[in-house]
């Protein structure tokens, strides 16, 4: 980063550690259990920062209060998303945040018993019946990640308002052959249904740019965020063993491990007086914005990015656990949003309020178009690693 983007002294070692994202736009592998000793994302923590309003104002197309009404009802949503699951047992069938009428929605079969019923509605979850649970759908999903899927098969996973695995194909590649194919398996793996998207996925790292970190030989990439003794971020940005320099050249520190494809996800060792803090960095687009925690954020919520290309950018989480079909090779668990992101934005910041979502991996389209992302969840890399995370 530059030192011009300085907000206050006291955010002066964010900016040396390199841009983070609050949405995310690539594959990776997840997991439910942070290493973080972060505050819960509920009624216990600190209001949103202007930072994610005005990116929520931007991008939402909403007034200040309509977002901070919609940042309050998601933080419900996801507080109370645990409880609702552990009351479906085996009816469960998924949940999402449905914006709206603010609040959770949790899927049950139709076998679910009315005690079931009674129990989900108490911890305030609205009810929708289902066929398939979501342990059907994904041991289905499970099934579909053993094919080999050709370039036109841009990613698949369960969508949990359609009750059904999406498998998303490339627009003009359906007719191909080797997609009819992983399409006519696909289906004999499990309740199926094939969505068109507009292009496939891209990993998006980019070549050498003055002035913006991090840099590992002529690839430029993002900071994800702060954990004790260095940060996480994307896996395709380099290998374990690989230097990492930051926006003045400096030597910063080493690739302590990464993975990629199958995931895709690393964390790099900082040393040579950097150091790291608990922000997300707002490229003097709006200001800075802590991070207190990294409590998952249901689909459907809102969520934003931050990225050394093109900064700041919000959308929804579109879809979880959804296995994407890079050139390099298949990278599962990723989730993937509406928000945007371009060349060097990859391993920046997924963040949902004041909660880490996921480091950037990869996506198709651009900021002026409009496109999707995918992120690699956090929690999965902290726990892989055994990290935690940096906190305010």
């Amino acid at each position: 980063m530059r030192r011009t983007r300085l907000q206050n002294v006291g955010l002066a070692v964010l900016l040396m550690l390199g841009s983070w994202a609050a949405a995310g736009t690539l594959p990776a592998s997840a997991s439910d259990s942070p290493t973080s000793s972060a505050a819960p994302s509920g009624s216990e923590s600190a209001p949103a920062s202007p930072a994610l309003l005005q990116a929520m104002q931007r991008d939402f197309g909403l007034s200040r209060a309509e977002a901070e009404t919609r940042l309050a009802a998601e933080r419900g949503a996801t507080d109370l998303a645990p409880a609702a699951r552990r009351a479906a047992g085996a009816a469960y069938g998924g949940s999402w945040f449905d914006a709206e009428h603010r609040r959770l929605t949790v899927a049950l079969t139709s076998d679910a018993t009315s005690t079931t019923v009674r129990a989900v509605r108490a911890t305030g979850a609205h009810v929708r019946t289902v066929e398939h649970s979501a342990r059907h759908l994904d041991a289905a999903k499970a099934r579909i990640d053993r094919l080999r899927a050709p370039a036109g098969v841009s990613s698949w996973s369960v969508d949990p308002v359609a009750n059904a695995v999406v498998v998303n194909v490339v627009e003009g590649e359906r007719a191909d052959n080797d997609v009819q194919r992983f399409v006519a398996r696909a289906h004999e793996a499990g309740p199926v249904t094939v969505r068109t998207v507009s292009a496939a996925p891209e990993t998006l790292a980019a070549g050498t740019v003055g002035g913006d970190p991090y840099y590992t030989g002529n690839v430029r990439c993002s900071i994800g965020f702060s954990v004790h003794g260095g940060f996480v971020t994307a896996g395709h940005c380099g290998r374990a063993g690989a230097g990492v320099s930051g926006w003045d050249r400096s030597y910063i520190g080493t690739f302590q491990g990464s993975s990629f494809p199958d995931n895709d996800y690393a964390w790099v060792s900082v040393g040579s007086g950097w150091w790291t803090v608990p922000v997300v960095l707002g490229w003097g687009t709006v200001p800075d914005q802590l991070v207190r925690g990294s409590t998952e954020a249901p689909v459907g919520a809102s969520i934003c990015r931050s990225g050394s290309t093109t900064r700041w950018h919000c959308g929804r989480v579109l879809a979880k656990n959804e296995t994407v079909n890079y050139s390099q090779g298949a990278v599962r668990q990723m989730t993937k949003t509406s928000v945007c992101a371009e060349p060097g934005d990859s391993g920046g910041s997924f963040i949902s309020g004041d909660q880490a979502q996921g480091v950037t991996s990869g996506g198709w389209g651009n900021c002026s178009g409009g496109g999707e992302t995918w992120y690699q969840p956090v929690n999965e890399i902290l726990a892989r690693y055994g990290l935690t995370l940096h906190t305010a």
